[in-house]
């Protein structure tokens, strides 16, 4: 697919979400869609952009990711309150948390069962469960 094109499809993948279009935003998403599903950081994100020579923002990253992720085209994970994912696969799944990189891998929905739920509070209801596996690396016994 040419780079044209692909602008087009993103200019319009962005535009159909509500996201108003910036040269920034445009760039941001060339870099995350480009490798289809994917989790990522802001800071992630923002060395991709350095490496591929258009550096951003810190702040313009962290705002773009999150704009994104209102308008549905990512989905944020919360891993801790240091720590905020951004996965490109917006459909239900769960993630395995690796120990020492803190990176996600993903499980797909069949691959977990949940049982047992309380009662939503009044006035709410349950829309999704987002499991989170973390992972300890197996220790020698001997």
């Amino acid at each position: 697919m040419s780079r044209s094109h692909s602008d087009a499809d993103l200019r319009h993948r962005l535009r159909a979400a509500g996201v108003r279009l910036t040269r920034q935003r445009l760039l941001l998403a060339r870099i995350l869609f480009a490798r289809g599903n994917r989790h990522v950081t802001a800071e992630v994100l923002r060395h991709e952009a350095e490496q591929a020579g258009s550096p951003v923002a810190t702040g313009t990253v962290y705002n773009t990711l999150h704009c994104f992720a209102r308008a549905g085209l990512l989905r944020e994970i919360t891993v801790d309150s240091a720590c905020n994912w951004f996965d490109t696969n917006t459909k239900l799944h769960h993630h395995f948390l690796h120990p020492g990189t803190g990176e996600l891998e993903d499980i797909p929905e069949e691959g977990v069962r949940v049982a047992g739920l309380p009662d939503a509070p009044e006035g709410t209801r349950v829309a999704a469960v987002h499991v989170l596996v973390h992972l300890e690396e197996d220790r020698d016994p001997s």
